[in-house]
């Protein structure tokens, strides 16, 4: 009964989704995101997000390796899709989209939940870090070129950064003491410690083990992290290219920079925060405001491809995984 409602919720999610989807980036602006690839240049860029999308999938496959768990590329992509189509187009729920990639691993790959959410938190962990690394350098780069930024705008991104660097400077801190944070969040709560045999704790302890600095998997997920992080740089030089100018490598890093602060802002798409930030960073480095407008919607518009694909696998994965829940619970009223 319980994973019926839980496809139940799942199928509703897709729903709404796809609904929200519709009038929000609006049927029009969906139907011109597949036309603006129809040409070479829009094919080009679609294959570079793509590539982009691909290497994050290998950063996981070898998190899952660094566990003990075999499973193929084309299996884990479809389960990666599934869950960047909810991250994409409904941020707000928060973690929605690691938690359905945990439910896939577990009801259609048969993988222990601890190891299938142990191995999402430091996916996320690696990206982020990859994340914050471009982020630094790219708003330095920026500011030295340009100078100091207004206060009210300093304040806004060196809140944004400032968040996720101290929150992942204290996961590393945590990790590397092999000192649980989920007793201390216990603790604060006032809730009584949990045994060796918790769910939570099991997880956790996944963690620790694959944070070993000698572990040939974790330098494996850092280095597919950052051939991500090439690939998006990639994108986005082309991608200024084709709209009529050229860029050096700096200037474009700072770019790529202020797209990954916009990927951390919770809003579906980074609908209007993206263009916001690009437009200030595009004027500033003497580049014309509308072409900041056609730069993020181009990108949307190849990642809007990839999300809408991610929701049918994740209406079919759901179905699989009803038909699959009731064939196991008709063969044990046989038995």
């Amino acid at each position: 009964m319980k994973k019926i409602l839980l496809f139940l919720f799942s199928l509703l999610i897709g729903v709404v989704l796809f609904i929200w989807i519709g009038k929000t980036v609006g049927w029009q602006e969906i139907k011109n995101a597949f036309l603006a690839f129809t040409g070479w240049q829009g094919i080009v860029i679609f294959l570079t997000t793509l590539l982009v999308m691909s290497f994050s999938n290998w950063k996981w496959l070898e998190i899952l390796r660094g566990e003990g768990v075999e499973i193929s590329f084309k299996g884990l992509f479809r389960s990666y899709l599934a869950g960047f189509s909810v991250m994409f187009l409904a941020p707000i729920l928060f973690w929605g989209g690691e938690i359905f990639r945990g439910y896939v691993l577990k009801n259609k790959n048969f993988i222990p939940w601890t190891k299938s959410m142990s191995s999402i938190i430091i996916d996320r962990i690696i990206e982020w870090t990859a994340n914050l690394v471009v982020i630094l350098l790219g708003v330095l780069i920026f500011f030295f070129m340009i100078g100091l930024p207004p206060a009210k705008l300093a304040v806004i991104f060196g809140s944004i950064f400032l968040l996720f660097a101290i929150g992942i400077s204290y996961f590393y801190l945590k990790v590397f003491r092999r000192e649980s944070m989920v007793e201390l969040v216990l603790k604060m709560l006032g809730i009584k410690k949990l045994g060796g045999d918790s769910a939570v704790i099991k997880t956790e302890n996944e963690i620790f083990h694959f944070f070993k600095y000698k572990k040939k998997f974790l330098w494996r997920a850092f280095a597919f992290s950052f051939l991500r992080t090439g690939a998006a740089y990639l994108r986005a030089w082309l991608l200024i290219l084709f709209l009529g100018k050229e860029i050096s490598f700096l200037p474009a890093l700072s770019i790529l920079g202020f797209t990954f602060l916009a990927m951390m802002i919770p809003i579906p798409a980074a609908l209007g925060s993206h263009e916001a930030i690009q437009i200030f960073a595009f004027s500033a480095l003497g580049l014309e405001a509308s072409m900041a407008t056609a730069f993020t919607m181009l990108i949307r518009g190849a990642e809007l491809i990839l999300a809408l694909a991610g929701i049918i696998i994740f209406f079919r994965l759901g179905i699989s995984i009803f038909k699959n829940t009731l064939f196991k619970k008709d063969s044990l009223t046989n038995n």
